[in-house]
């Protein structure tokens, strides 16, 4: 009896370890390794580099932008604000008096800094991740007269900017990318 245990047990064992090393092991390290070589700057997390190489930014995760001088990205629930480590909305209902009052809060400092009419959504709720590094144009396009006005700039040229910087998606709305934004803008003042 004992016999037939060892024996049933044996190959079962061997399986497990095999499976384990070859789908444990094998198969993300052949998938990194074709990821790596194919699409270098997406494996590696779309990192954006400023002029002297450092990291400054990437393409796919959003990021706050403190100065009146930047447009603003969406608001974030990831931890204390963009944070990677936290990514994830808030879990608040539409009802919730913490969404409510950060919200109003938000659509407070927007009007103090001019923008009139109504506020695309985008500019005052988050994510679902709370990391979106992209806008709607129309909300891009309501902060042009502040950062045009900050920057001494004419209001045309920061709309066309805009324009420039919005993309076409297969699958969804237009977008324009925050990061990309502000550097192009900070480019145009060079």
């Amino acid at each position: 009896m004992g016999k037939d245990i060892t024996s049933a047990l044996r190959p079962a064992i061997v399986m497990a370890l095999l499976f384990a090393a070859l789908l444990g092991l094998g198969y993300p390290l052949a998938m990194t390794g074709i990821g790596q070589m194919l699409f270098p700057a997406q494996a590696n997390g779309s990192l954006v580099r400023d002029d002297a190489g450092r990291v400054i930014g990437s393409t796919v995760v959003g990021q706050a932008f403190v100065s009146d001088r930047y447009f603003d990205t969406r608001p974030s629930a990831a931890g204390k604000g963009y944070d990677g480590l936290a990514s994830s909305g808030s879990n608040l209902g539409p009802a919730a008096r913490p969404l409510a009052d950060r919200v109003t809060a938000d659509v407070a400092r927007y009007r103090a800094a001019g923008v009139a009419g109504a506020l695309p959504a985008d500019l005052v709720t988050t994510s679902g991740s709370g990391l979106d590094p992209d806008l709607s144009p129309a909300a891009a396009l309501a902060q042009a007269p502040r950062v045009a006005r900050v920057r001494g700039l004419p209001l045309g040229r920061v709309t066309a900017l805009v324009e420039r910087q919005t993309r076409a998606s297969l699958l969804g709305d237009p977008h324009v990318n925050v990061l990309a934004l502000n550097r192009a803008l900070d480019a145009m003042a060079r």
